[in-house]
C-alpha cells in the first residue's frame, strides 16, 4: 500500500508573497500596499465563511432592493459590499472606493484618507448563488493621482493606469505575472496553489452566453460558427458558460479558450461593467500572456467617463481573442 506524500512544510501564504515582493522592491516599497492586501485578504476570508453557511444564517434569496445597474440585490451582496466597504475604509489606506453595489462613488474621510482607489464587485456571480455556482470578489487598485487627495477623476482612467487585479480563488497580480491562491479554511490562510499562470496560446473551451446568440452582431455569429463548425480536419471547440465571470475567467487563465461577452442588438453598450469587472479581468489576462479587446480595441486602452459604464469583453489565448478581432476586421457588423 502506497504511503501518502508527507505535506510542504514550506507554504507560501499570499501574506508572505506580496511581502517578499516589498523587500524586492527595497526602499521603493512603504509597506502601504502590503497592509491595504491583507486587509482585502481578510474580506475574502469573511466573505467566504458566510457564503458556505449562507442558508444557515439566512442570507440566502433576495433583500428586497435593486442596485444602481437596476439587479436585485441577493441578501449576500449587500452583506459583501458592507463588509468591503467597512474594512478598506479601515485600512487607512484607501482614498476612493467604487462598488456595483453602489450609485456614488464613496470619498474617505481625510483621518482614515491613504493613497489607493479600490474599485471591486463585492460578489460577482451571486445571482446563480442558489444554483452552487462558484462566485467570488473582482477587485482593481489604482494608485491616486499626484497632487490628489482622492476624487472621482483618479479612478476615471484607462486601466492600463491600474496597478493591481484580482478575481475568485484569490488570482492576484501585482504587475509581474499572475499567481494563484487557495484558501485553506483550516489554516485560515491563502496559500500559493498555481504560481506563474501563463494562458496557453490556443485553447478548446468558449465561454459565452449563447442564450443572446440572436442578438449577436455578425462577427461575433461569425467567429461562433468558426469554432462549432470548422472545416475537417480541425476538431469543435466545446461550449462551457458558468453564467459567473469569475469562474468563467478563472478557467480560462488557466487552461487557455476564450470568455466572451460581447455587446449586441440588446445590450448596446455591452453587459460587464468596463471599471470593476473588465480591467482588472483584462489586467490579468495581459499579465497570464492572453489578450483582452472589445473586439476592435484593446479593454486597457479605454478612456471611461462614468464609474459603471459598460463594454464588450473578449479575453483568453492569445491566438483565439486574435481570431475574433480578425472578424471583427473582416466581416460586416451588420451583414
Amino acid at each position: 500500500m502506497a504511503s501518502e506524500e508527507a505535506p510542504s512544510t514550506d507554504l507560501i501564504t499570499l501574506t508572505r508573497h506580496v511581502l517578499s515582493d516589498q523587500l524586492r522592491l527595497g526602499s521603493a516599497a512603504t509597506g502601504d500596499l502590503t497592509l491595504l492586501l491583507t486587509a482585502i485578504q481578510v474580506t475574502s476570508k469573511f466573505i467566504a465563511t458566510n457564503v458556505r453557511k449562507a442558508r444557515l444564517i439566512n442570507l440566502v434569496g433576495l433583500a428586497g432592493e435593486t442596485n444602481v445597474q437596476g439587479e436585485e440585490q441577493k441578501k449576500l451582496d449587500v452583506l459583501s459590499n458592507d463588509i468591503m466597504v467597512n474594512a478598506l475604509r479601515a485600512s487607512g489606506k484607501t482614498a476612493v472606493l467604487v462598488s456595483e453595489e453602489l450609485e456614488d462613488a464613496i470619498i474617505i474621510e481625510e483621518k482614515n484618507r491613504g493613497k489607493y482607489c479600490v474599485v471591486f464587485d463585492p460578489l460577482d456571480g451571486s445571482s446563480n448563488i442558489d444554483a452552487g455556482v462558484n462566485i467570488g470578489t473582482i477587485f482593481g487598485i489604482y494608485k491616486v493621482r499626484p497632487g490628489s487627495e482622492g476624487s472621482i477623476e483618479d479612478v476615471l482612467r484607462p486601466g492600463n493606469a491600474s496597478r493591481y487585479g484580482s478575481s475568485a480563488n484569490l488570482v492576484l497580480s501585482t504587475g509581474s505575472g499572475v499567481n494563484g491562491y487557495t484558501l485553506d479554511a483550516a489554516l485560515g490562510e491563502f496559500i500559493l496553489t498555481h504560481p506563474n499562470i501563463t494562458i496557453p496560446p490556443r485553447g478548446k473551451i468558449y465561454s459565452f452566453n449563447e442564450g443572446n446568440a440572436m442578438y449577436f452582431h455578425a462577427p461575433v455569429t461569425a467567429y461562433l460558427n468558426s469554432i462549432k463548425y470548422p472545416a475537417p480536419p480541425k476538431t469543435p471547440y466545446s461550449a462551457r458558460y458558468i453564467g459567473s465571470m469569475v469562474a468563467d475567467v478563472h478557467r480560462t487563465l488557466l487552461y487557455g479558450g476564450i470568455f466572451g461577452y460581447p455587446n449586441d442588438k440588446k445590450s448596446k453598450s455591452g453587459k460587464l461593467r468596463l471599471l470593476y469587472e473588465a480591467f482588472p479581468m483584462a489586467f490579468l489576462t495581459e499579465q497570464a500572456g492572453g489578450i483582452a479587446t472589445t473586439g476592435t480595441k484593446r479593454i486597457l486602452d479605454i478612456q471611461p467617463t462614468s464609474i459603471h459604464e459598460r463594454c464588450s469583453v473578449f479575453l483568453g489565448s492569445r491566438d483565439d481573442v486574435s481570431d475574433v478581432v480578425k472578424f471583427f476586421k473582416e466581416v460586416p457588423a451588420d451583414a
